[in-house]
């Protein structure tokens, strides 16, 4: 079954999006010890272990005070970890000849951080770079990518990331998170077919007081 943050995040990937009524609300987390803020456009949508009514009484709200310092210090407890935060996009797969897997790649930086917040990832790759194709936010595929060195900012990026929308059977939707000061691979992102939805920012929560 979907996990309830799957299906909104799926639904706004086919532009049906949360009302804008300035609300948050709380579902369970999807991966156990992380955490998420999912913001839209006027909503906000917390996995969480905790109460709604706490997150309202820290100033949670639909709009900025989902992010808020008050808000997410309630969330990491004293000893817990804030990821940065990402905006999320959203695509559709197009199946065809895939990119090969390269198990070579497993000590990577990007798949070792991977797998710190997400679930049965794998790693597939080619001259322009790697991908990793996990089950991240609400249980949905999720991608990241890094274009060899010696390659950017001449296109490999977008011919990457189109290679990787091959991953996934046609019309299933994909996702992939970027920190909005990224320029490079925002732009090769968007040139790849993906659509700004909202933002995340994941949390591995410490001890809560």
């Amino acid at each position: 079954m979907t996990h309830p943050l799957g299906a909104t995040i799926l639904a706004a990937a086919d532009a049906s999006f949360p009302p804008v009524d300035g609300l948050v609300e709380v579902v369970p987390p999807y991966v156990p010890g992380v955490e998420a803020v999912v913001s839209f456009t006027g909503h906000a949508v917390v996995a969480t272990t905790l109460a709604l009514e706490e997150l309202v009484a820290a100033g949670a709200d639909g709009f900025a005070g989902a992010l808020s310092l008050p808000v997410l210090s309630l969330l990491a407890g004293p000893a817990g970890t804030v990821d940065v935060l990402d905006a999320l996009l959203a695509t559709h797969g197009t199946g065809g000849p895939s990119l090969a897997e390269r198990p070579d790649l497993a000590g990577h930086p990007r798949v070792r951080y991977a797998r710190d917040w997400r679930a049965d990832v794998r790693v597939h790759g080619n001259e322009h770079g790697l991908v990793t194709l996990s089950r991240g936010l609400g249980g949905m595929r999720e991608l990241s990518f890094e274009v060899t060195p010696d390659r950017r900012g001449r296109g490999h990026g977008r011919a990457l990331l189109r290679q990787a929308r091959t991953l996934v059977p046609a019309g299933e939707p994909l996702f992939a998170a970027v920190a909005p000061g990224n320029a490079a691979s925002l732009r090769a992102l968007l040139a790849a077919d993906f659509t700004p939805i909202g933002s995340v920012l994941l949390i591995r929560p410490g001890r809560r007081n």
